[in-house]
């Protein structure tokens, strides 16, 4: 891949998903393109390019591009003091502000292959257990159709259901009847609290309602500084006041002039109305 392909390829990206492409980003993004020049009898990225750019392929190929430079690998119970913290003190007072009046809501942004919303439907489901009435639904939304797609099955090797602790693996994991092949799949009771959209962060969107809870972790690290700010400002905006924001580990909100106050590290409180950045 030439210089000006690579240049072409990450301005494209940047301005329809906002993954910003650093210089050493080429040689994985050659690695990840490959699998597209072949499907599509291509003998070079300048072809690739000649065709992603004619009409046909934008309308064609674009999907494919976004799977190629996304990454969805993810965890069970990642960052499990975030799990902690939900259950035992953003669950209880909602519920004592709320008891059984409406559902709790909770996004999922950037929910990749499903990891995470089945981990939060699992909490959920265990704090209903001992309040009657309580209700929730779960909204999971990703740029990556093939990454829902995954999701939506909700089949997982045991491998990467290895996060999941062993009592709640008894519960909610159905194991395939060729113990050989090593394969779970979230039980129905969970996968019925999920909804899964499509969403690109790049494009304007609004759900139906405000938010208790928005999980979005590992997700700003692929955006430049600006394009963080203003997709988190959209994101606080559709979360209620009162409501927490989780963001991942190596992420961070300082000086962002959100309408967060900051909790616990990467735990985020909704307070009210926007303020300067500056």
């Amino acid at each position: 891949m030439d210089e000006r392909d690579f240049a072409r390829f990450a301005q494209f990206i940047h301005e329809t998903c906002g993954i910003k492409l650093q210089r050493a980003k080429k040689t994985m993004l050659e690695a990840r393109l490959q699998k597209r020049l072949r499907v599509l009898g291509l003998e070079s990225y300048s072809a690739y390019a000649s065709y992603l750019f004619s009409p046909r392929g934008l309308e064609l190929e674009l999907s494919y591009l976004i799977d190629c430079v996304t990454t969805n690998t993810t965890d069970f119970f990642r960052e499990s003091r975030h799990f902690d913290y939900l259950l035992q003190s953003a669950l209880p007072y909602w519920y004592a502000e709320n008891g059984t009046a409406r559902p709790f809501g909770i996004w999922s942004a950037g929910c990749s292959i499903g990891a995470e919303p089945y981990t939060l439907s699992m909490v959920c489901t265990e704090f209903s257990e001992l309040r009657p009435g309580f209700r929730f639904d779960i909204l999971a939304t990703d740029i990556s159709g093939q990454a829902l797609s995954a999701a939506v099955r909700a089949i997982y090797t045991e491998d990467q259901a290895r996060g999941v602790p062993d009592a709640l693996k008894r519960k909610y994991l159905l194991r395939s009847k060729d113990r050989a092949r090593r394969m779970v799949r979230i039980v129905p009771e969970l996968r019925r609290q999920v909804t899964f959209k499509r969403l690109n962060f790049m494009e304007d969107f609004r759900l139906d309602r405000q938010m208790d809870v928005v999980f979005c972790r590992n997700v700003i690290i692929y955006f430049d500084r600006p394009t963080q700010e203003v997709l988190l400002g959209r994101l606080s905006d559709q979360l209620r006041v009162g409501g927490h924001m989780f963001i991942g580990h190596s992420e961070s909100l300082t000086g962002m002039g959100l309408p967060l106050r900051q909790v616990e590290p990467t735990i985020y409180i909704k307070t009210g109305e926007r303020r300067h950045s500056g």
